[in-house]
């Protein structure tokens, strides 16, 4: 590639900082600008449903710090309103025009909006930027009623345990039949919704909101199933879709997020690369099919990656191919992945080689261990990363042999964990996972 005078990067969260970060570390010593539609500069976005939400933490212990001086140019509350790649040219509010050398295409995810949600009433509110933290700590604190929270991903959940350890009645609404099933698997799925009635949260499976009647003392929720509900408030939590409205009409392609090839460059542009939860490419260590991962250290990953791609030119960059984990904690259990779980067409329980406490959970495709899902499993989730890593080596890497398989044939003959022989039911604990691996390493996540 030739000499890049000057660097944009759209985005102004975690992977778009460790972008810029990546360029300085690489002798990049251009023009470096960085843009953000926030005014809050890089900030820990994992923690706003958690210890944001509790009061463990305030805004000011979320920001993230630059590990090098990267002498950028911040645009902060500024919005890009359109792309011309033809022109490497972005155009910004008041009319105007911002031209590049190279970009990153950073700007990750924005909130679901559900028809017939009245978004317009402060009771309802979403998550996904500090402000909205906020709203909802300033909503939850109104109010001693109980709370609505309608799904159940990840972000639905994390939030019904943040206002659990707040004593606060919460019920979930969720179209599925289990908690995270979608993403777990419906067997951890189902030791997952056991573990949150276990802790008061009221469920309302398999079930949707058909109406929303605001009321002087609340909001009500008319369900599918013919029930309704009376909140102090409801949090939206129904799920994102990549940030590319700005990139609509700019002719680069949008497919559930920005195409790239595998070493990161955009479909299509010479000059643009993307990264984080917004970039769809594919990781040729499992196969060449385009995803998102929407992870913290996918973001962290990609960023330095497509700064390293940007700088060295399509014809000269490597392939992106990250073994995705990823890790999250409700009520006191750490859950841990690795590899890409959804691609397995079957789900097993795994021993590991030592004796003691954890619960680890395979996701096999073809004799392929493709992923791995781990309870207060740390040391075990690393032992098994390393299979998942050997039966999906990235090109140039080494495959494992077929024979003799590292999956024991004892987990391959169990189809879920923790299961009580007597009731057939999944057993819930007290406060620990019942395990079958004892974690022998500090956990890589």
């Amino acid at each position: 590639m030739s000499r890049l005078e000057r660097v944009v990067v759209v985005g102004a969260g975690l992977a778009g900082l460790r972008a810029a970060e990546r360029l300085r570390e690489l002798g990049f010593n251009g023009e470096l600008v960085i843009i953000g539609d926030e005014a809050t500069p890089p900030y820990h976005r994992p923690a706003l449903s958690k210890q944001l939400l509790t009061g463990a933490m305030k805004p000011v212990d979320l920001m993230l710090p630059a590990y090098r001086e990267i002498g950028a140019k911040w645009r902060l509350d500024t919005s890009v309103q359109y792309l011309v790649p033809q022109k490497r040219t972005l155009r910004l509010p008041g009319g105007e025009d911002l031209t590049y050398d190279g970009l990153v295409i950073a700007t990750g995810m924005e909130a679901r909006r559900i028809p017939g949600v009245p978004y317009h009433d402060p009771r309802v509110l979403g998550l996904r930027t500090m402000q909205d933290a906020l709203g909802i700590e300033r909503a939850v604190s109104a109010g001693r009623g109980p709370v609505a929270i309608v799904g159940g991903g990840f972000t639905g959940c994390e939030i019904a345990c943040s206002l659990r350890h707040l004593n606060r009645e919460v019920t979930i609404v969720a179209r599925g039949p289990n908690l995270l099933g979608n993403v777990l698997g419906p067997q951890l799925g189902e030791w997952m919704t056991s573990m949150h009635r276990h802790h008061d949260v009221d469920l309302a499976l398999e079930t949707s909101v058909r109406h929303w009647v605001p009321r002087p003392d609340g909001i009500e929720l008319h369900l599918s199933d013919g029930t309704f509900m009376l909140a102090a408030c409801a949090i939206v939590a129904a799920g994102t879709v990549p940030a590319t409205t700005w990139l609509r009409g700019s002719g680069l392609p949008l497919d559930d997020g920005v195409v790239c090839e595998a070493t990161c460059h955009v479909v299509g542009a010479e000059d643009v690369v993307a990264a984080g939860d917004v970039a769809q490419w594919p990781n040729l260590r499992f196969d060449d099919k385009p995803r998102r991962i929407e992870h913290w250290l996918n973001a962290v990953e990609m960023g330095r990656a497509a700064a390293e791609s940007l700088l060295a030119g399509r014809s000269a960059a490597r392939p992106f191919t990250p073994m995705p984990r990823f890790w999250t904690e409700q009520f006191g259990v750490r859950i841990q992945a690795a590899g890409v779980p959804k691609l397995g067409t079957e789900t097993i329980s795994l021993g590991t080689p030592r004796e003691g406490n954890g619960t680890v959970v395979g996701y096999v495709a073809d004799g392929r261990l493709m992923g791995v899902i781990g309870l207060d499993s740390p040391g075990a989730v690393l032992t098994w990363t390393e299979t998942v890593m050997r039966h999906n080596p990235a090109p140039g890497e080494r495959r494992a042999p077929a024979e003799p398989t590292p999956i024991p044939a004892a987990a391959m003959a169990s189809r879920a964990p923790n299961r009580n022989r007597a009731t057939g039911r999944h057993q819930l604990p007290t406060r620990r996972v019942p395990s079958v691996a004892k974690p022998a390493l500090a956990p890589a996540f």
